[in-house]
């Protein structure tokens, strides 16, 4: 537990330390976030390459504290090939096919390295093809989330925390160091990323994290008391989640492609509600931790108590869903007002 503590604070540090760095490299270099008027605006550019420092930080307390075995390799190369991916993103070169392989890449250097979902009663092919639909679409729902001052990489922390409870109970040392070193390196970048931000984790911060709780949540292990606990991670990583298939319907709904950058985010409609920035933020939190929280009960009580668990909280989602498209955000990007926080270069290149 020691050595624990010892990657968390390490990642922290290097995080702390880390992020002027990068953020100094990204102003002389011109790698900037700049208003457009629209989805974006800020006073004045801010700086990319928060994205990078968090995954140097990660990548170097791991390195110190913890051996690298095989699959812990495959998970880094995959997060590697995301990060990079992301940066290039952040240039805006990248068109959403381009973007898309290159994901689909990373997540067959994952399966390639022995890091799928197994499920005993599925054949491998279907349990491979479940793999790449859940990492894709975790890797997506984090960058879609980073439209707000510390909204992605807070609930990233949540969601680490939450599935790192998950493997202290269940003894896996792998999964809690990798877990406990990126909780750290967010926590640093969160300390120059609350509003107002001073600097941005780009597209490479938010697929590094999607695929970093991605891949460690589908490895962890959960249905040792039932087969509902396969929802465990689904809960854990609910928010995202739920925002992704939120916007991905009310576009639907409005017409719009999927990957068009909009107000339809959840966040932006709580802004319309009248809720300040860090009001929103401190909510999606929240709103994790609960469903985290709900995730550790289901793996923790009877099957038949999980089932009601499960469909109580998918009932008070959908709730909240209808609620939520009743907010007006036409006409504007109500949200994104003098008060209010840019999107990131997920809607800047209008790409998933």
């Amino acid at each position: 537990m020691l050595l624990l503590v010892l990657t968390f604070m390490l990642a922290g540090s290097l995080s702390l330390y880390g992020v002027p760095i990068g953020r100094r490299a990204a102003l002389k270099f011109g790698i900037v976030d700049c208003p457009d008027g629209r989805l974006k605006r800020q006073v004045e550019p801010v700086p990319y390459l928060g994205g990078m420092v968090i995954y140097l930080a990660f990548l170097i307390s791991l390195a110190f504290t913890f051996e690298l075995r095989h699959d812990v390799l495959g998970i880094l190369l995959a997060g590697t090939l995301v990060m990079m991916l992301g940066l290039i993103d952040d240039f805006g070169v990248l068109t959403p096919g381009m973007k898309l392989s290159g994901q689909f890449l990373a997540v067959f250097v994952l399966i390639k390295s022995g890091i799928r979902i197994e499920i005993a009663s599925l054949p491998d092919w279907v349990d491979i093809m479940l793999t790449v639909f859940w990492m894709i679409g975790i890797i997506n729902a984090f960058n879609l989330l980073d439209i707000m001052d510390g909204l992605s990489a807070g609930v990233g922390v949540v969601s680490a925390a939450l599935l790192c409870v998950v493997a202290i109970l269940n003894g896996d040392q792998t999964i809690a160091f990798m877990l406990a070193a990126l909780m750290g390196s967010l926590l640093g970048f969160l300390r120059y990323n609350w509003r107002p931000a001073s600097i941005y984790m780009g597209d490479s911060g938010a697929m590094f994290i999607g695929l970093m709780l991605g891949a460690l949540s589908m490895i962890g292990k959960y249905t040792e008391g039932h087969s509902v606990s396969l929802l465990t991670p689904v809960l854990i990583l609910g928010m995202p989640i739920f925002d992704t298939l939120f916007v991905m319907y009310i576009r639907f709904l409005r017409g719009l492609p999927v990957f068009l950058g909009s107000p339809d985010h959840i966040a932006i409609r709580l802004r319309q509600w009248g809720l300040s920035v860090t009001q929103v933020v401190l909510l999606s939190y929240l709103g994790a931790a609960l469903l985290g929280g709900i995730g550790l009960l289901v793996m923790a009580v009877p099957q038949d108590l999980a089932v009601i668990l499960s469909g109580v909280t998918l009932l008070g989602l959908g709730v909240a869903a209808v609620a939520l498209t009743r907010v007006n955000v036409s006409g504007r990007v109500v949200a994104v007002s003098a008060e209010a926080v840019p999107a990131r270069s997920t809607e800047r290149t209008g790409a998933v």
